[in-house]
């Protein structure tokens, strides 16, 4: 089991989640989450725009694992955006992933206010009804979560965003810390991209005796960030997993901060990203 972090409305997370973007084909997913939950994985994310939902909840079913044991997420397609089409777009989902409820629904892109605060409706309602655990957002700056709360009144639990080496956000990290938002980071390996090779991160994965991926998800949960590495190969889907018996030391962690680039993203901006639907 994995450590856990406290969510502000009671639940527990695992500090480190599977993450499912572009696992497309049904049983490459498939045996990627099953190698995910078997090799101590509780907690799995995807996505209706991933279209592996199905995929995700054959293998959940299969594993054997209770269900009260998995922390299962998916997110809200950009086009069902809208209070109805918000509803009907989460029965489906619950359809492909058969499940009876659902741990965390997080509205996938902001887009506009007239878009985000209808669907963040809905969210409460399916809530309320007990059909979601937790509501969350992904991809929402500072901006778009004040809007929110401001007119709900409602805090999200989690704000999933880009987050690695190369892309600290920090004034949205910052007021989701005031606010008791946990942070999940996507593309937390920024896709293994060149961060990888950077020397501070070779030398820091020499000196622990680690892999360089091991070395930055550690950096994100010493942040007290919660990152969703993915990977079709089981070999890497378990060794992201082993970060947990070392420790980073404030200098360590300040020099792969120091790695960060302005404005470098492997993925859109969400202020210019799916603004309509």
């Amino acid at each position: 089991m994995f450590p856990t972090y406290d969510l502000h409305d009671g639940y527990k997370i695992p500090q480190i989640g599977f993450g499912t973007f572009k696992l497309i084909e049904h049983d490459v997913c498939y045996n990627a989450v099953r190698a995910a939950i078997d090799g101590g994985y509780t907690s799995i994310d995807t996505a209706t725009a991933y279209n592996n939902e199905e995929a995700v909840g054959e293998a959940i079913r299969d594993s054997g694992v209770a269900r009260e044991k998995l922390f299962v997420t998916t997110k809200l397609h950009n086009p069902h955006r809208g209070y109805e089409s918000t509803l009907k777009a989460f029965d489906e989902s619950m359809d492909r992933l058969g499940l009876d409820y659902l741990d965390l629904y997080l509205i996938h892109w902001p887009g506009t206010p007239e878009l985000f605060l209808p669907t963040w409706e809905a969210f409460l309602k399916l809530q309320q009804e007990g059909r979601i655990r937790s509501v969350g957002v992904s991809n929402f700056l500072k901006h778009h979560l004040e809007t929110l709360i401001d007119a709900f009144g409602v805090v999200p639990v989690i704000d999933q965003i880009e987050s690695h080496p190369f892309l600290l956000q920090k004034e949205t990290e910052d007021f989701c810390k005031e606010n008791k938002i946990q942070i999940e980071a996507w593309s937390p390996l920024m896709r293994g991209s060149e961060v990888l090779e950077k020397p501070v991160i070779k030398e820091l994965a020499e000196i622990y005796g680690k892999d360089t991926g091991q070395i930055i998800l550690r950096w994100h949960v010493q942040h007290g960030r919660r990152p969703l590495p993915r990977s079709s190969k089981p070999e890497r889907v378990i060794t992201n997993a082993n970060i947990f018996d070392f420790e980073l030391t404030t200098e360590q962690m300040a020099a792969i901060d120091a790695l960060t680039v302005a404005h470098t993203r492997c993925g859109p901006n969400p202020d210019e990203f799916a603004l309509t639907l």
